[in-house]
């Protein structure tokens, strides 16, 4: 599915930014097929066809997306920002691709590009050096602006919503199996105005101790957490949070291991300043769990960006220098997962802004004790 399409003014300016990154890093054509670059550069989403779809951006001269000829009614034209050039079902696309990239020294690539295309493209383009496109467009794609700001904050709010549900024992659990609550969420992520669902893991138990368990067979029991990660696409762009409920009266040894969680969390938000390195970010919730003992159980990174796809840059891990900029988008979502036992993990979605961290989640982060 597309992204609503933005005005054409937006897409132009994108385009303006994408040719002044292709200059920097001496690129001569950017090449993008299926993946979000394509959306975001033009409103349109290829689907994921045998048949080719190609944005071709030189870095002087008009952009043309090459794409099937039974395709071409779904692409919302934008005057300036490409040329519609349909292929029919006798042509090589490849062929029309090599053309329009004739001469090209250096050629970016999407990460999505299926293998098989450049494969069938590289004869078109003799003697061309090819690179990544997250070097061109990932930076710019990083920075959401306002619209793209306000667009996260609408779906935070969606999923908010049913996670108050959940926290208010609105959403029935015990005597359920993990399934049907999964199916619960991604009916009311779908009821809230989200147009697709991206996941909706629920964890019960012992389960809950694998990060990203498949929702299955095992029913929910009284006295056990239940671990709920759940988000999808609104508009274009994704919600994730992740919230922990109680079947009973809150167990000692989870309610200790929660408080830690909880003021983990809080360290990594607090931390996720403008210029700030993603990697201290991941160390400043890192080092509140591992000072309290539990360090051998954050088994995964503190976070990840989020925007048209749910996950992407920056990511707030441990290596990754890169800077916090006003308008990454990432969540905080630290975890304690103790193996056959229980896990449990508190996830945000933030935007760094000038004036501090801005969370776009805001419903209750405290471990609920509820009889559901």
């Amino acid at each position: 599915m597309s992204a609503p399409a933005a005005d054409t003014s937006v897409y132009l300016d994108r385009l303006d930014r994408v040719r002044a990154a292709m200059t920097e890093h001496d690129i001569d054509t950017l090449l993008l097929s299926v993946g979000h670059d394509l959306p975001y550069l033009t409103g349109y989403t290829a689907m994921p066809l045998e048949r080719l779809t190609m944005l071709v951006v030189p870095r002087d001269g008009d952009a043309s997306m090459i794409i099937p000829g039974l395709e071409a009614a779904r692409v919302v034209e934008q005057p300036g920002v490409f040329t519609l050039v349909p292929w029919g079902e006798t042509q090589d696309p490849t062929a029309i691709v090599g053309r329009l990239a004739a001469g090209s020294g250096r050629v970016a690539i999407g990460d999505q590009m299926w293998a098989r295309f450049l494969v069938e493209l590289l004869p078109h383009i003799p003697g061309a050096e090819y690179t990544r496109a997250v070097d061109v467009v990932g930076e710019l794609r990083m920075k959401k602006d306002q619209a793209e700001i306000d667009a996260l904050a609408a779906a935070g709010a969606a999923v908010d919503k049913i996670a108050g549900e959940l926290q208010r024992g609105e959403i029935p659990l015990v005597g359920r199996t993990e399934a049907e609550v999964s199916a619960h969420l991604s009916r009311r992520i779908i009821e809230e105005g989200h147009q697709r669902v991206n996941f909706a893991i629920v964890a019960a138990g012992e389960n809950a101790s694998s990060p990203h368990h498949h929702a299955g067979e095992r029913v929910i029991r009284e006295n056990e957490i239940v671990l709920c990660d759940f988000g999808g696409t609104m508009n274009g762009y994704c919600s994730d949070t992740t919230r922990c409920v109680f079947t009973g009266e809150i167990a000692g040894d989870v309610a200790e291991a929660y408080a830690v969680l909880h003021a983990a969390h809080a360290a990594g938000v607090a931390a996720a300043t403008v210029g700030t390195p993603c990697e201290d970010v991941d160390r400043a919730a890192r080092a509140v769990i591992a000072d309290a003992g539990y360090g051998d159980y954050f088994i995964h990174r503190t976070g990840h960006g989020i925007g048209l796809e749910e996950h992407e840059d920056p990511y707030i891990v441990e290596g990754n220098d890169l800077p916090l900029a006003a308008g990454h988008a990432f969540s905080i979502e630290p975890g304690i997962y103790v193996p056959g036992e229980w896990g449990m993990r508190l996830e945000d979605i933030v935007v760094a802004t000038d004036g501090g961290p801005a969370p776009v989640n805001h419903s209750n982060h405290d471990l609920v004790s509820v009889d559901a």
